[in-house]
């Protein structure tokens, strides 16, 4: 009986949930299943605030961006691109909000000769926003406009293991590697390589906006400053994109950021602040969204720099640095400390043998002293690599003092971080999102064939070593083996690398309450995945 009238109460619902009933009707027929009516008005209120609905116009303040972003997926660096990218464009693949890898663009995929061959099958019907039809050659286009090698495409590396692609129709993609790779699903599912319309003749016009097959197309890109969308009538993905317009709006100064949310002119803000959580919290009309991930901020030390090659060095400044006093006065402990490795619990195959580095200035500053090094040491800081960077630099400086080492703190300006100071002088604050696999983060910023290896970590003997363990644990299929595999990269990257991987970071939200989600929001980057025009709706 009590499972008849829970199929009943759900058969209600789902009614309700779908527009076959209204409230009233909903509440009538809980109170004729036994069900009070305070609690039918609430499981009323409850069933229609998880139900999606079309319409409304998104307002999100983000907290990054630049002038010099553009609409190129290859070359994004920042958060505004990417939220940009995924609101006009799909991937063969996409970390769900569930935190799992599903097809997209592809409808299934299978891999053979011992994951050296990946076989995509593509949807059909599906059109890009210029009113191209998707097909083989577009898929092959856009992964060969990152292949070139004149690429300035930062996805370069994740694709040198790519020895060729090929189609069998025209929806489906093969893909021949030098060796195998079983995460190779996640590496295409990667925001650089958002699929884009080619002209017919294997080329790519990756300046353009109508490129895209995305729930949303473009109205207006200001880069760094605004971006405006439509709700795409024709977007192939069943129960997505509800909104009928988006704006996407660049607000670099924490403070502006937060008064915007407080004073209603957006409905959503991401990179909240630590310090303000409970300031925000306090609003009746805001909800705080706390999600923990794959974020990390670091501070990449690049050996083609001076001093930065000097090994000691290195170790001294990893010494140096107080991570707890950063997780306590930056995060107020939204985060754990970083161990200068790019892998947390949360990853398969963490090497749990390796000690937690600690401040510790005593042997700072004995490796400062065989580096040889005197005078004051750079380090380039601005709120826009992550929220707090600049105090981080002080604290940093402060700490290292201690151990008799100099560091001379550069405040640069927030626009145009990424493109004139990020992997470009020697030392800097810097945030990575983080990627669900070691191998698709290694070929992010690790291995030697990337342009965004931001640490130039490439031609010591443990960076080549590192590189060579790399490539052969793509392809090793027993685990026990891959484990031993990457335990070694790890330890190598740990202890001659260059980058140090000071605090991984929640991320922290705040949004309007009318604003609806489901029960899964994405933690593989912020805003549900940088997928909130997608996947939100207003309740």
């Amino acid at each position: 009986m009590r499972n008849m009238k829970s199929i009943f109460i759900k058969d209600q619902a789902d009614k309700l949930g779908n527009g076959q009933i209204g409230r009233r009707q909903f509440i009538t027929s809980m109170l004729a299943a036994g069900i009070v009516l305070p609690t039918a008005m609430t499981m009323a209120t409850d069933v229609m605030a998880a139900t999606p609905k079309r319409g409304g116009k998104l307002r999100h303040g983000t907290g990054y961006g630049g002038t010099t972003d553009t609409v190129d997926p290859t070359i994004s660096s920042n958060g505004f691109s990417q939220n940009v990218l995924y609101t006009r464009g799909n991937h063969l693949t996409e970390v769900g909000n569930d935190g799992k890898l599903r097809p997209e663009l592809a409808e299934s995929y299978e891999s053979s000769n011992g994951a050296t061959k990946w076989v995509f099958n593509l949807r059909k019907g599906v059109t890009f926003h210029n009113g191209k039809s998707l097909t083989a050659d577009d898929v092959i286009a856009t992964f060969n406009y990152s292949r070139g090698e004149d690429t300035k495409s930062a996805a370069k590396g994740l694709v040198t293991q790519v020895k060729d692609i090929t189609k069998d129709g025209d929806h489906r993609v093969i893909f021949e590697l030098n060796g195998g790779n079983a995460d190779f699903p996640y590496i295409v599912s990667d925001y650089h390589f958002m699929i884009m319309a080619s002209d017919g003749n294997g080329n790519i016009d990756a300046t353009q906006t109508d490129n895209g097959t995305g729930g949303y197309t473009v109205q207006n890109y200001d880069a760094g400053v605004r971006a405006v969308f439509k709700r795409n009538p024709d977007y192939w993905k069943e129960g997505n994109a509800h909104f009928d317009e988006v704006e996407i709006v660049t607000i670099l100064d924490g403070t502006a950021r937060q008064s915007a949310m407080i004073n209603g002119d957006v409905d959503i803000i991401d990179n909240v602040s630590p310090t303000t959580v409970d300031l925000l919290a306090r609003v009746p009309t805001l909800e705080i969204l706390e999600t923990t991930g794959t974020q990390h901020y670091t501070f990449p030390m690049r050996l083609d720099v001076p001093p930065f090659g000097n090994a000691d060095l290195r170790m001294a400044l990893k010494y140096a640095i107080d991570r707890d006093e950063l997780v306590d006065k930056i995060l107020l402990g939204h985060g754990v400390a970083g161990n200068d490795i790019p892998v947390s619990a949360s990853m398969p195959f963490l090497n749990t043998d390796i000690a937690q580095r600690s401040f510790d200035p005593e042997k700072a500053a004995e490796h400062y002293k065989k580096s040889g090094h005197s005078g004051p040491i750079q380090l380039s800081v601005a709120d826009a690599a992550f929220s707090g960077a600049v105090d981080a630099g002080q604290l940093i400086a402060a700490s290292a003092k201690k151990a008799g080492i100099d560091i001379e703190l550069v405040r640069e300006p927030n626009d145009g971080y990424w493109s004139n100071v990020w992997n470009k002088k020697g030392w800097c604050a810097c945030y990575w999102g983080g990627r669900p696999t070691q191998d698709w983060m290694y070929s992010s910023a690790y291995t030697a064939d990337n342009n965004w290896n931001d640490t130039a970590w490439r031609d010591t003997p443990s960076a080549i070593r590192f590189n060579e363990v790399i490539t052969d644990a793509r392809s090793e299929t027993d685990n026990v083996k891959r484990q031993t595999q990457y335990n070694e990269a790890q330890q190598l990257l740990h202890d001659d690398g260059g980058a140090i991987v000071a605090m991984w970071a929640n991320y922290i939200h705040a949004h309007s309450k009318k604003l609806a989600h489901g029960p899964d929001v994405a933690a593989n980057w912020i805003n549900d995945g940088n997928k909130v025009s997608e996947r939100w709706w207003f309740a």
